[in-house]
């Protein structure tokens, strides 16, 4: 089997050097050989000892080459990458890609076309680098309907928040150390505000749920806003904060969501450090599993690429109708589950408000709470700040309604006695 690379950065230097180094024991596995036929780069990778085999700056032409079975797409982005994919899959060709943001906004389109045409397309390494997650939710986890899932699926914010709340460290100071090990972009936005994760939550959703991929509707709230004071306080209350992505069936539709949030610190979840990626899957006959490794890097994500490869070679004699279809459920049996707005979602909550230190304003604080039907579980109330003499209120509360808490943070900030905007975060038990 031949194979074309588009793109030879990091993931696709791994890549091409996985498929080298392990040469002979993937053809075990697939029961016939890979080579890599011809690459796509636009610079070559240091990394690569790539012999004679043959390089363009074209990528069009190994699209386009008639002797290449399995495009693989390392480009990244939305622009270039799509008309890749679409013109190998029009060419007869099988894709694989690692290209998360690619498959969470066009893959309906995508999945349509490989299916008219009877390819396949294969995203293993578009969520959470190394971790099988995608192999386990839609062909491990068949049997179960999922209930829930909830991941720590961007590693640069997952190093932010250890090393605040292990160092005590702030936010921009974290970030510029990022920058510099190369874990966030010059530009960090899609990590640290979540629209990264948002893309791999949408994907992993759908193929949770059977429902269509909507990456417009996930809600995204990042954590530049968190302070090492918060990341201290939920300490206090036995808690830990990740940046996490949340997907859970209700009755009334499914709920997609990342932002920062509050887990019991004996979560094994709550302990997932560093840039590692971890995932908890809660199924209705399995019950709760996780998921962990490596969720970026050369040769961690080139492990899912090249099993991706492998993948479609076992199956080129199959029938395209009995392939494991591409989002879990067969096409024409997907879902019209709605995916719900974030104001209908009901959670726990930690709101830390910043009040003037005058007699009666907790009193306010709770009468504006109680009216609209929101119950504190736990308060915290520290001495007055020495340089502009507020006071921190930090409360717990019981699971409500995300309208009503927005309701009820209007009012608090409306008062004359709190200082500037509440911090509100989300909890969840993950029980």
């Amino acid at each position: 089997m031949k194979v074309g690379i588009c793109g030879l950065g990091t993931v696709g230097g791994g890549t091409f050097n996985v498929l080298q180094r392990n040469a002979v024991e993937i053809a075990r596995r697939a029961g016939r050989g890979i080579e890599v036929a011809q690459i796509a780069a636009r610079h070559l990778n240091p990394a690569c000892n790539l012999g004679d085999t043959p390089v363009t700056e074209d990528v069009f032409a190994v699209v386009n080459n008639p002797e290449i079975d399995i495009i693989v797409e390392l480009i990244g982005g939305y622009g270039v990458a799509r008309e890749v994919v679409l013109q190998a899959i029009a060419n007869g060709k099988h894709v694989v890609t690692a290209n998360k943001a690619l498959i969470a906004v066009h893959g309906n389109e995508i999945f349509a076309a490989a299916s008219a045409k009877g390819v396949m397309v294969a995203f293993e390494a578009s969520v959470a680098g190394g971790i099988p997650i995608i192999k386990a939710v839609r062909e491990g986890l068949a049997a179960n309907q999922i209930n829930w899932l909830a991941g720590i699926i961007n590693g640069t914010g997952n190093f932010i928040l250890t090393e605040m709340r292990d160092k005590g460290r702030t936010f921009d100071d974290v970030l510029a150390e990022a920058q510099a090990l190369g874990y966030a972009e010059a530009d960090p936005t899609f990590d640290v505000e979540g629209i990264d994760a948002a893309h791999k939550l949408t994907i992993l959703a759908s193929i949770a749920f059977g429902i269509p991929l909507q990456f417009d509707k996930a809600y995204t709230e990042g954590i530049s806003k968190l302070t090492t004071a918060d990341v201290a306080y939920a300490e206090a209350f036995g808690y830990r904060i990740k940046h996490l992505g949340v997907a859970r069936r209700t009755s009334e539709g499914v709920e997609l969501r990342v932002h920062p949030t509050l887990i019991p610190a004996d979560r094994l979840i709550a302990n997932v450090h560093g840039v590692m990626n971890a995932v908890m899957v809660h199924g209705d006959a399995v019950g709760s599993t996780l998921y962990y490794g490596a969720g970026a890097g050369a040769e961690p994500t080139a492990s899912s690429v090249v099993a991706d490869i492998i993948d479609v070679v076992r199956t080129l004699t199959t029938d395209p109708n009995n392939r494991v279809p591409h989002l879990a459920f067969q096409a024409n049996a997907l879902s019209d589950l709605p995916v719900l707005p974030v104001g209908q979602v009901e959670t726990a909550y930690y709101l830390r408000i910043q009040a003037k230190d005058r007699p009666g304003v907790l009193a306010k604080v709770a009468t504006i709470l109680s009216e609209r039907g929101i119950n504190i579980e736990s308060i915290l109330q520290k001495e007055a700040e020495e340089q502009d003499g507020l006071v921190p209120i930090i409360l717990m509360t019981h699971r409500v309604r995300e309208q009503k808490m927005n309701d009820a943070i209007a009012a608090l900030e409306a008062l004359d006695d709190i200082a500037g905007p509440l911090m509100r975060i989300r909890v969840e038990q993950l029980n």
